[in-house]
């Protein structure tokens, strides 16, 4: 499971995910790209989900890029907890995302499984998702 190796602190206030992504817009790497459409704290065994369905999906042909790290720790109290006696206990890791950030990016695999590989990882994620495509690659449509 992802998670940061150290921190400054423990935990961290809830904040909150405004405006669109400040960067991570565009594809760096990849042909395709995965890219949030909503803003949520995506975590990291969702993250993980995604990434198994997506790998399983290309046989493990081509290349996977992840660009969101799960770098906010979610705390929880225990269950039947009374009120007060302070903050709980980091429970787990999350990313922010927000709208526009592109959160997984493929290459060196074809325009249908890319986009079959994306779908499937989309239905691990709470949030709405559209796949992109590189300017110049072939998108399987066919034009007359």
């Amino acid at each position: 499971m992802l998670s940061p190796k150290r921190t400054k602190f423990r935990k961290q206030f809830k904040g909150r995910i405004k405006g669109d992504s400040k960067g991570g817009t565009a594809l760096n790497f990849g042909a395709y790209g995965l890219k949030a459409m909503e803003p949520d704290r995506i975590t990291a065994r969702q993250i993980e989900a995604a990434r198994r369905a997506i790998s399983r999906h290309m046989k493990r042909a081509g290349r996977l890029w992840i660009r969101i790290f799960p770098d906010v720790p979610v705390t929880q109290k225990p269950n039947e907890v009374r009120m007060g006696k302070g903050k709980g206990a980091p429970e787990f890791w999350a990313a922010r995302v927000a709208p526009g950030r592109i959160m997984f990016e493929i290459d060196g695999v074809s325009h249908e499984i890319a986009k079959g590989a994306f779908e499937r990882a989309a239905a691990k994620l709470p949030i709405k998702t559209k796949v992109i495509v590189r300017l110049g690659e072939p998108t399987g449509e066919v034009t007359k």
